[in-house]
């Protein structure tokens, strides 16, 4: 099966995928409260499930297979319904959370995010997060094609990660997984100056934009979870890697789609180990 034409074209592509992730983003709003989310469904992993998350995703499969009718769409809510693609042999796949921080939308916080990336060969090659709350939008088709774009300025700013202060590293860490004994060693091995927490994929962005250095995880999480931060980062120099040093990589080894533990990182900041 040949790739579609427009996959050639990644700056063309990402700009469709930044309408389409746009479109379902503001979606999400019409559901959204800052005072909490009622109603949310628990689904079989115990994790929240509302009608943003469906609605999301719906939109985003359909325009997706309208760009590329034969390319597999992996979405996290279908997964959840026993979807499960057997993706041997297919060179390209999309991987797509609708709503990725479901609990800080559930909340009323703004830190979800809608995360869509394209896979060639087990790599992400082109990735799209939208904090519709915030006004925010990250991308990146490439290296050094890392880019931020805020409804407010309305135009794309160039991102990428910054060289480590002196004075010691900010630390980028999850508002629901942030703390433990774990982290706390990791830790150990560098002078860190903060830790700042944010909620879903937006952890990974703020060391794509160079706000911070270094984002650890320990703890379960899916590839819908990160594929697209993954591009980003990447586009903007970094790196995210398992505990060893080598690139996740996607494509269902799992078979619930579970990652490995990583660290999304500057391409200055060593790894303990290594």
């Amino acid at each position: 099966m040949s790739a579609p034409k427009i996959f050639e074209h990644l700056p063309a592509l990402c700009n469709q995928i930044r309408r389409i992730a746009i479109e379902a983003g503001d979606l999400t709003l019409d559901y959204f409260d800052e005072s909490g989310y009622q109603g949310a469904d628990i689904k079989a992993d115990g994790s929240p499930l509302t009608q943003a998350d469906t609605a999301a995703e719906a939109i985003i499969t359909k325009a997706l297979k309208t760009i590329a009718p034969d390319i597999l769409v992996v979405g996290e809510e279908a997964v959840a319904e026993g979807y499960r693609p057997d993706l041997t042999g297919h060179e390209y796949f999309w991987l797509v959370d609708p709503l990725d921080g479901t609990k800080e939308f559930v909340s009323g916080s703004g830190d979800y995010t809608v995360n869509i990336a394209l896979i060639k060969n087990h790599e992400p090659v082109l990735g799209v997060v939208y904090a519709p709350v915030h006004g925010d939008l990250y991308a990146a088709h490439g290296l050094k094609t890392a880019i931020r774009w805020t409804v407010e300025r309305g135009s794309d700013k160039k991102i990428e990660v910054r060289t480590p202060p002196d004075k010691g590293l900010t630390i980028v860490s999850s508002k629901s997984h942030g703390k433990g004994d774990r982290l706390d060693s990791f830790l150990s091995h560098y002078m860190v100056k903060k830790q700042i927490q944010r909620g879903s994929s937006l952890k990974i962005c703020v060391v794509a934009e160079g706000k911070a250095d270094m984002y650890p995880r320990f703890g379960k999480t899916c590839e819908w979870d990160t594929a697209a931060g993954h591009a980003i980062i990447n586009g903007a120099g970094g790196s995210l890697t398992d505990m060893d040093g080598k690139d996740v990589t996607y494509g269902g080894a799992d078979p619930k789609f579970l990652n490995p533990e990583f660290i999304v990182r500057g391409a200055e900041i060593d790894l303990p180990n290594t």
